[in-house]
């Protein structure tokens, strides 16, 4: 059944960046923890008006969110978008159904983008920025969609694919 893995191509390389993303964030704190900290202290030192006691730590774990979600949401999304491939969706849904999934797994962009806003903005400024707001919105929305749509599926066969005949 994993034959057709084209109808879910989309879906698949969105997760797999997204896991990727993930990985690469783990591998930037391994390799460069204190940099990021240096980032993020340069960034409230500048600004100490938007800033309190506990700003470089949220800021620093807004970092590790994005690691986290990245490589969490990635995992799920990508094991979403297989199980569509499995299914007997009509291409055309298999297609929608995991670009939308995978859409979904960039929710780690909005933690990114917290990360990287709050030390210039503050914290709940980077929170309630117009890019954080979008990306996570519609990340969600997305997200949502594709599992709505992939669990009614499964239960009703809803969107099948119409059976071929032989000749």
């Amino acid at each position: 059944m994993l034959s057709d893995i084209g109808s879910v191509r989309i879906g698949l390389v969105l997760s797999m960046l997204t896991l990727m993303f993930g990985i690469g964030m783990g591998v930037l704190f391994g390799v460069n923890e204190e940099g990021v900290k240096g980032y993020i202290e340069q960034g409230i030192a500048a600004n100490q008006e938007r800033h309190d006691d506990k700003s470089a730590s949220k800021i620093w774990r807004y970092a590790q969110r994005t690691h986290f979600h990245a490589t969490g949401v990635g995992a799920f999304t990508l094991a979403m978008v297989l199980l569509i491939a499995a299914t007997p969706m009509s291409r055309t849904l298999k297609q929608v159904t995991s670009i939308l999934i995978g859409v979904g797994s960039l929710y780690a962009l909005a933690w990114f983008s917290m990360f990287w806003l709050a030390p210039a903005l503050g914290r709940h400024a980077a929170h309630d920025a117009l890019v954080t707001q979008l990306i996570t919105k519609s990340t969600v929305a997305c997200l949502s969609l594709g599992v709505l749509i992939l669990f009614i599926h499964l239960l009703t066969g809803v969107g099948s694919a119409a059976p071929t005949r032989s000749a």
